[in-house]
């Protein structure tokens, strides 16, 4: 079984951890799968939430590295990053899409559908899926009710630029499996 990764392993520059991502296996109370898509933020990214510095809704991103940081987008979803670099920078990994594996039945019921592929494809798809909540905000990534293992072998990763963002939206930090069926988007 692959390592389980612990603080030290988030120290890295955030397209780095974002990349180096791609295969693990993500678990929220035994629920979930392998991350196939992802998308890096960091302090001096304009598109980042820690751009303005630190602020009660993110001060998370600001560290220790290997915690979660949630947030509500547009007023509705639940959305899971995890934080990187050293204690103060300000950077993060938002998780866009994972290969349902451990208790589809669950993620199944959550979202209210049965097609694999659309169960956590997008980070919204991915908190629901996963039961993900505020509560969690801050969360060590080592420890219940996350589990984050290593990926068991190197995998061919897509490159691209972010969705769904309005500045710094052609920087190329989004990440992906190539050729995942589990994607929210397709590479070019």
């Amino acid at each position: 079984m692959p390592r389980r990764l612990k603080p030290a392993d988030f120290l890295g520059d955030a397209p780095d951890v974002a990349r180096a991502l791609i295969g693990a296996v993500l678990l929220v109370d035994g629920v979930g799968g392998r991350i196939v898509e992802t998308e890096a933020y960091d302090r001096a990214d304009p598109a980042s939430h820690t751009y303005p510095g630190p602020t009660p809704r993110n001060k998370v991103m600001f560290g220790p590295p290997g915690r979660a940081y949630v947030y509500r987008s547009y007023g509705i979803h639940w959305c899971l990053n995890f934080v990187c670099r050293e204690e103060g920078h300000g950077a993060g990994v938002l998780i866009r899409a994972i290969e349902p594996l451990h208790g589809i039945d669950v993620m199944c019921e959550r979202r209210g559908l049965h097609d694999p592929r659309l169960l956590c494809s997008g980070p919204g798809r991915v908190g629901e899926a996963l039961a993900i909540v505020h509560a969690f905000n801050g969360h060590r990534l080592d420890q219940k009710p996350f589990e984050v293992r290593a990926p068991e072998h190197a995998h061919e990763v897509a490159v691209g630029p972010r969705i769904g963002i309005s500045k710094a939206a052609d920087v190329p930090w989004r990440f992906g499996l190539a050729d995942s069926p589990f994607l929210s988007r397709r590479f070019r």
